[in-house]
């Protein structure tokens, strides 16, 4: 959606930034009444953030799989309101945003399991620990009955990041990123159609070349271009 993110209050005369707020609001009478100062760009992005400290707070009093749960939602709910094009500047895909889809994924698992094993239980503890700090856990800690839940966690990142840099290609074409998104979009379809049931390393080439066009659209870097057709390359099923 295009905005003009830069507002003037018609009541006060203040100025503020949408793209720092989130809000039509005027921060200084509340007046809803404002008029935009700038051109209008492209902006999905949101100043929501994800925190999970409360959620945290409760892992000793609360069984964990309760604990997962309500900390599911309250990354899908983040998720929801997230977005990659900032005032017509792209985003990075980040590990917050993938650690939130990878924790909403994890609890769907632990709500069909019988028991939480104790490598389950430490993955889970990192991801609750981490997703809002931006940080998720490494391959090596994701236990086999996590993998496919990682894999449908990354597949839906790549959905969503795939339809925002088509978005902003609208306004800044590139043929060459549109073919490398059109593989990514192909790979991404595969292990939705898998379930997930892809290995770790596939699921990091998938985040990896989605992250890598969008650092070649952002910084105009080739070389990014070039790491996002070898991680495509290496998820080859028939290479």
């Amino acid at each position: 959606m295009k905005i003009r993110g830069d507002r003037e209050c018609q009541s006060c005369g203040t100025r503020w930034s949408y793209y720092d707020t989130g809000s039509v609001e005027c921060p200084q009478c509340g007046s809803l009444r404002s008029v935009g100062v700038d051109d209008r760009k492209e902006h999905t992005a949101s100043a929501v953030s994800l925190d999970l400290t409360d959620v945290r707070d409760r892992i000793d009093d609360a069984p964990l799989s309760e604990v997962t749960a309500d900390a599911a939602e309250r990354c899908r709910e983040y998720v929801r309101q997230q977005g990659f094009i900032e005032a017509g500047d792209l985003r990075p895909l980040d590990d917050t945003y993938l650690a939130a889809l990878e924790l909403a994924h994890t609890a769907l698992e632990l709500d069909r399991s019988m028991r939480i094993a104790d490598d389950e239980e430490y993955y889970v503890l990192e991801l609750l620990r981490g997703a809002d700090q931006g940080e998720r856990p490494g391959p090596s800690t994701v236990p086999e009955s996590m993998r496919a839940a990682r894999g449908l966690a990354y597949a839906s990142a790549v959905a969503d990041y795939h339809d925002e840099l088509r978005t902003y290609l609208e306004d800044d074409p590139d043929e060459l990123a549109r073919d490398v998104l059109g593989s990514l979009r192909e790979h991404r379809k595969r292990v939705d159609a898998l379930d997930g049931d892809v290995s770790l390393a596939d699921s990091e080439a998938l985040i990896g070349a989605a992250q890598a066009v969008g650092h070649y659209l952002d910084e105009d870097d080739e070389s990014a271009l070039a790491q996002a057709r070898h991680h495509l390359d290496n998820l080859d099923p028939d290479a």
